[in-house]
């Protein structure tokens, strides 16, 4: 891109950010040249400014991109030493030339999404060794399907990533497709629109290996569902590898065929757990020494102790601690984590009202929200009455007697009961378990 268009786009910009964002984060940024002419690469300083862009304003650059050269259709950003070489070729996945699929900016792989990046800890040890077996061996292991389920922000992408990553690293001239469920279907869309379905359903059945985030996203859309019933059958016949990722076990989700849930169930289903404080400690460590920054050990600490919901606001919270210090020109010290990122620690736990809770698991489980008030004790109501209980009791400060007049003036006792039950269910039921934090993180939304 020639210096001038960049130029340009940056005016726009600056109409439209104030100065301090403008100047600590647009007016640093080079653009450099690459091969693919519809992306506008640009570099910065470190690490931690292409995550800050990438997560915060890659949108508003490409938006403003596009008036001024309308050919760009994405935007990517690296390190400034990287500049003469941005991304190496290996990231890229192999996909056939097909104008509908390629609309899409799906066929680039993260490369910091990788095995070595990934930090393992009790929750998600099993799922990373499975992951790296699949990797080393695909289409040859007995997990085939390999299902990685869990709740938001837990390191399923990371790990589908990783296996592309690292089988483009070994095997140059391997066909890796990877995509979400969500742009599956919107691919789809188009290539109906387009009297195109063949070549569509052709692109991923001459996938070597498969990556589908998010399967959940199909749960509805019939068409879709069937056409790739078709896509996975020819992949499994071909002894072709298949690896997806859903927010839920597979006798879990709602919205997909039976034939198709049969399916995923014949390789191997794995999940991975919100990390423990060791683990969460780790990854913040992790994510400092990738990125050169420098952040005192308590306040680690002190982070992992208050966020302990998913990795992806672990390090949301490293991004936007580092943001307000660096606009600000301040020290990052414990009180600062207090007052500027009070929404993502414990104390605001007390925000989300037993009411939203009553909401969120009736809506989940399909129960009207009247039956958990009433005498109703059906099995399936009293379930729905004791997860939203314990809910209420661990994630708000309320009391017992306040809890239980919120389920229809039920006493305290009966809340201890229904807290204790699930307690122990939960344990070892992994359904239950899995039930717990999807609700949990609707609720954190």
């Amino acid at each position: 891109m020639h210096l001038s268009i960049w130029h340009e786009i940056l005016a726009l910009i600056s109409q439209s950010i104030d100065s301090n964002r403008f100047e600590t984060w647009f007016q640093p940024l080079s653009p450099i040249d690459n091969e693919d002419k519809n992306t506008l690469v640009l570099t910065a300083q470190n690490k931690f400014i292409v995550d800050f862009l990438d997560q915060h304003y890659k949108s508003t650059i490409l938006s403003f991109s596009k008036k001024v050269l309308p050919s760009i259709k994405a935007v990517k950003f690296v390190v400034k030493e990287n500049a003469d070489n941005p991304l190496p070729k290996k990231n890229y996945v192999i996909m056939p030339d097909y104008n509908v699929i390629n609309k899409n900016p799906h066929s680039v792989l993260n490369d910091q999404y990788t095995f070595d990046l990934f930090v393992v800890g009790v929750g998600n040890e099993f799922a990373r060794s499975v992951s790296l077996a699949v990797a080393e061996n695909p289409g040859k292991t007995k997990f085939n399907p390999l299902l990685i389920y869990g709740g938001v922000g837990l390191g399923k992408t990371h790990l589908l990533h990783a296996i592309g990553n690292y089988i483009l690293s070994k095997k140059k001239k391997i066909n890796v497709n990877f995509i979400t469920s969500e742009e599956f279907y919107f691919s789809f869309i188009d290539a109906i629109k387009n009297s195109s379905t063949k070549l569509f359903t052709d692109c991923f059945k001459q996938s070597d290996i498969l990556l589908v985030d998010d399967i959940q996203f199909l749960a509805g859309k019939e068409r879709t569902q069937e056409e790739f019933f078709y896509i996975f059958n020819t992949l499994y016949q071909n002894r072709k590898q298949i690896v997806l990722t859903s927010d839920l076990p597979p006798n879990s989700l709602k919205g997909l065929h039976d034939r198709l849930v049969s399916r995923f169930q014949w390789g191997l289903c794995v999940d991975i757990q919100p990390p423990d404080l060791e683990t969460r400690v780790a990854i913040l460590k992790k994510k400092a020494e990738r990125d050169n920054l420098n952040i005192p050990e308590d306040i680690l600490y002190f982070i992992a102790e208050n966020v302990t919901s998913n990795i992806r606001k672990l390090e949301g919270v490293i991004i936007r601690l580092l943001a307000f210090a660096s606009i600000t020109k301040t020290d990052i010290t414990i009180d600062l984590v207090k007052n500027i990122l009070s929404d993502s620690i414990k104390k605001e736990q007390s925000k989300i009202s037993i009411d939203d809770i009553i909401n969120t698991v009736s809506g989940y489980y399909k129960i009207p929200v009247d039956n958990l008030r009433e005498k109703n004790r059906s099995k399936e109501v009293a379930h729905c009455r004791h997860v939203a209980m314990y809910i209420s009791k661990i994630h708000t400060n309320n009391s017992l007697k306040t809890i239980g007049l919120h389920f229809g003036g039920r006493d305290h006792s009966t809340v201890i009961h229904a807290v204790k039950q699930i307690e122990k269910n939960k344990e070892k039921d992994k359904i239950l378990f899995n039930d717990i934090n999807y609700i949990l993180s609707q609720l954190e939304k």
